[in-house]
């Protein structure tokens, strides 16, 4: 890993400034591109904007910022896209900032020349990242960003960065990228902050995504992850047939589709347990009813535990005496337990309650 401290002047920053919108933003002699693939849309408010603009024409200092240096010698932002377009549209005349004591906002060309210049021959502080990809993403995940944060895929994306990655975001990363289109409702989080793309990386790749990035990082396309994802979506609406936003959402649909795709259901019957569990107080996750009408596992459930009280009450009926073992345990070495299980239809009242010893409650039947 190398990382080199560079000293360059707004005026340098600026030459050759080119807004391009989806084909990309470029400057410092069209070596920097701002706005490389994986990175954020522009998201500084009004105030942010001025703040960068007004720290610089007070000479305070700006906070560093990172460039990766490519393959062929340019260069790409990591970390200061926002701050440096906003230096960029400030100098074009693209808007004016409240700066100074001024109570009105003045654009560049509004400035007297002395002004103008102190802008122009201002010094930013730049860290240049050359390195392998693994050294990359362990620099760049310490990096303080200032402001919004990268996600930890947007940092993936830098390290990443390719023809596989571009064609990805053509998919996942807009509010209106096809991704968005079929599976918002399954899918919580943001689309331009990379949750979707992260999310269908992690489903085809079973949690590997730094791997599954690396293999593919120089693929002319990301059309398989697509074909992918469109099958889970698929395969989700064809199982289960009743569309519930608000419980399926935030379910790890890659995980289930990647475990049962094989598997025939009878949809009818999926949806009146679904139905059925839903309306049961005792599965305090709804959103695991789902993976647990495929798997059986009751963790997913969250099930409500007997209060408090209700296991002292038991506890002092039963003497401090386990239910199974009969031995005497204090109140903190035992549990509540389910006389008839919860599976079988057993609800958690009082009346359905027995205390155990901590083994025997893990090794009762039916647990």
């Amino acid at each position: 890993m190398k990382i080199e401290l560079k000293e360059i002047t707004i005026r340098e920053l600026i030459e050759g400034y080119q807004d391009n919108e989806e084909n990309g933003v470029f400057s410092y002699n069209g070596k920097l591109d701002i706005r490389p693939p994986y990175q954020r849309e522009f998201v500084y408010g009004d105030k942010q904007r001025d703040a960068v603009i007004d720290t610089i024409t007070k000479d305070f200092p700006l906070n560093v910022m990172y460039w990766a240096v490519k393959e062929d010698g340019d260069y790409e932002v990591i970390d200061g896209q926002q701050r440096t377009i906003s230096i960029c549209q400030y100098v074009e005349g693209d808007f004016s900032a409240n700066i100074g004591d001024f109570s009105q906002p003045r654009a560049f060309h509004n400035l007297q020349e002395d002004e103008q210049e102190k802008i122009l021959e201002y010094k930013l502080m730049i860290y240049l990242c050359s390195g392998k990809n693994s050294e990359k993403l362990k620099w760049f995940e310490t990096i303080n960003i200032a402001g919004e944060r990268l996600s930890s895929q947007e940092l993936r994306n830098a390290v990443f960065s390719g023809s596989w990655i571009t064609d990805a975001k053509r998919y996942f990363s807009k509010s209106n990228c096809p991704a968005n289109a079929i599976a918002n409702s399954y899918l919580s989080g943001k689309v331009n902050r990379q949750e979707y793309l992260e999310t269908a990386i992690k489903w085809i790749s079973n949690n590997n995504i730094d791997q599954y990035m690396q293999d593919h990082q120089h693929d002319p396309n990301a059309s398989a992850l697509w074909i992918y994802f469109q099958s889970v979506i698929s395969w989700i609406e064809s199982t289960f047939t009743k569309k519930r936003e608000k419980f399926m959402k935030n379910v790890d649909w890659g995980f289930l589709y990647n475990t049962y795709k094989e598997n025939l259901y009878d949809t009818h019957e999926l949806e009146v347990e679904i139905a059925q569990l839903i309306l049961d107080d005792d599965v305090e996750k709804k959103s695991g009813i789902y993976p647990y009408v495929l798997t059986r596992n009751e963790r997913y459930l969250s099930l409500r535990a007997f209060s408090d009280a209700i296991k002292q009450k038991i506890y002092e009926l039963q003497d401090g005496i386990c239910a199974k073992c009969h031995n005497t345990f204090p109140i903190s070495q035992m549990e509540g337990d389910h006389i008839k299980p919860w599976h079988e239809g057993g609800k958690t009242i009082e009346e359905n309650c027995q205390m155990l010893c901590k083994d025997c409650n893990r090794t009762k039947s039916g647990k």
